[in-house]
């Protein structure tokens, strides 16, 4: 393991601006809310947000998580035909009128889930995934534990009430972070109008229970929710300026309201915060040599650009990164992972990023071996 610590001070960045005043309360009618910048993770607003209560229909998002990874793994695929079972035929609430027996596309399905939260998509889809809707709930609640979700359990894929079915404002962000890292899932949740089975004469029109993707510039997801028990809530997300943000309110009075303060979360997100880029991929961090590599010397770049959110009125402060390389051997290729990178500011860990080689690096053969020994058995006079 070689630790490389590489310090760099930035020059404070003074932008002035004129910005709206901040409210105490951004969500004033919310029971809980959150807010932040997704790439970093950065809270830009909270409010109880570890409040154990009832997700709703937000719950799905969770499902669609480990849905879109299954798919990335090849457990299942985008055009496979999934046979909705009695089970999820059966389904209330919410739906995209199912019938047992009939065949849909997981697509198809997915778009059901995420345009008009029908519930019954999301059973037939969890059955396709886990064989049961009750060995799919187990794997939402072991994600949960994966994602460090603590005030979270989970016993069904949909969200209609159940009295030990709860989570937070915080678990939903975290969910939804880890899900808009999946891009596909924007193609599904951004639509607001759509069909299924169009042409037949069971074809149904979808509407997106999210409406902030038809009013809100930049809105491209994630999910709505309500039931009587969770009241009416929202996890919305938008992409302005490089910058993604993350609103979450719970516990909301009414659609209007909802839709209302999720709004002001994000209106104010953008208003007053920008991203600072740090480090791209081409960042070259350090130079190393390669154990056996045709070439002797590789440079370490991030595998994903880091930045850091501030407000515009505020500078950067004192950034210091501290590298920790594995035992980089040939052959090796870029996008591995070949270490990570803490970055601070001001002495405080704000990011941990991993690292890769800039260029693939070829294992090196005997004479290639023979003829670098020749040049430093010759100072360096003759170059291999």
């Amino acid at each position: 393991m070689k630790k490389i610590i590489i310090y760099l001070v930035c020059l404070s960045l003074f932008i002035p601006m004129k910005g709206i005043k901040a409210e105490t309360d951004l969500a004033p009618n919310a029971k809980s809310a959150i807010l932040i910048e997704a790439s970093t993770g950065k809270i830009l607003y909270e409010k109880n947000s570890h409040e154990k209560l009832a997700p709703a229909s937000m719950t799905k998002m969770m499902s669609m998580l480990i849905i879109i990874e299954s798919i990335e793994k090849g457990v299942i695929g985008w055009d496979d035909m999934v046979t909705a079972s009695e089970n999820a035929s059966s389904m209330g609430g919410s739906q995209i009128l199912l019938e047992t027996g009939e065949q849909m596309k997981v697509s198809d399905l997915f778009k059901g889930v995420a345009v008009a939260s029908g519930n019954d998509a999301v059973v037939a889809l969890a059955e396709a995934v886990a064989g049961t809707e009750e060995e799919f709930v187990s794997m939402m609640n072991q994600r949960a534990k994966e994602l460090g979700l603590t005030d979270s359990v989970f016993k069904n894929p949909h969200g209609l009430d159940d009295a030990n079915h709860y989570s937070s404002a915080y678990d939903m962000m975290l969910i939804a972070k880890e899900l808009s890292k999946h891009e596909k899932v924007f193609e599904y949740t951004s639509i607001y109008e759509d069909y299924l089975r169009k042409g037949t004469d069971k074809e149904l029109w979808l509407v997106n229970t999210n409406k902030l993707t038809r009013f809100y510039p930049g809105v491209d997801g994630l999910k709505t929710g309500f039931t009587e028990t969770a009241g009416y809530c929202l996890t919305a997300t938008a992409k302005k300026n490089g910058m993604r943000l993350i609103a979450v309110v719970m516990g909301e009075a009414d659609s209007k309201v909802r839709n209302a303060e999720v709004t002001s979360m994000l209106d104010y997100g953008f208003a007053q915060y920008k991203m600072n880029e740090l480090l791209n991929t081409e960042t070259t961090i350090t130079k190393v040599e390669i154990e056996k590599g045709k070439t002797k010397q590789v440079e370490i770049v991030p595998i994903k650009k880091a930045s850091i959110v501030t407000k515009k009125t505020d500078s950067i402060g004192k950034i210091t990164y501290d590298l920790h390389l594995d035992s980089i051997k040939a052959p090796i290729k870029k996008g591995e992972k070949v270490g990570t990178l803490d970055i601070y500011e001001n002495e405080k860990k704000i990011d941990q990023i991993e690292v890769t080689v800039k260029t693939d690096v070829k294992k090196a053969n005997f004479l290639d071996l023979y003829l670098r020994y020749l040049g430093d058995m010759l100072g360096g006079a003759i170059q291999f």
